[in-house]
């Protein structure tokens, strides 16, 4: 790893299976901007990560899920660590959306190191997403 330790941005690109359908999930449900695009891709300002989605229908859906603290994880999935804020606002904005969780907002790990805000929900191709909040941010990589 590099000895500069800013936090740069990600660059994900990610299978959907009808651009239209990514632009009312990314940016109406989710609210990220959106950047350039052409008729099968858009790139997406993703809490400042560039997301790309990509038409590729036949690359979508989830794989597998894995148990984590009482709950089936689905895998692979993707996201961002936001504020406890950023968190309890995008809960509120995706469940009056009707975005149905696939993991319900609660907390993970309570009173444990590590312990964080988590949820998780599909967009609108089955790509799984998770976003996270930690009590105290210092035990993101905690063991």
């Amino acid at each position: 790893m590099s000895s500069d330790s800013a936090v740069r941005p990600f660059h994900l690109a990610i299978p959907v299976d009808n651009i239209a359908r990514a632009r009312e999930f990314y940016g109406d449900v989710l609210g990220c901007s959106e950047g350039r695009s052409a008729e099968e891709w858009v790139d997406w300002n993703f809490y400042g990560h560039q997301l790309v989605t990509h038409l590729a229908p036949e690359q979508t859906g989830v794989a597998h899920h894995n148990p984590v603290d009482g709950h089936a994880v689905p895998v692979p999935h993707f996201g961002v660590v936001l504020t406890m804020e950023i968190w309890r606002e995008l809960a509120d904005r995706v469940a009056a959306k009707g975005i149905q969780f696939v993991i319900e907002p609660h907390v993970r790990f309570a009173g444990k190191s590590g312990e964080q805000a988590t949820m998780f929900f599909y967009d609108y191709s089955d790509n799984a997403l998770e976003f996270k909040a930690f009590k105290d941010l210092s035990q993101l990589f905690a063991s």
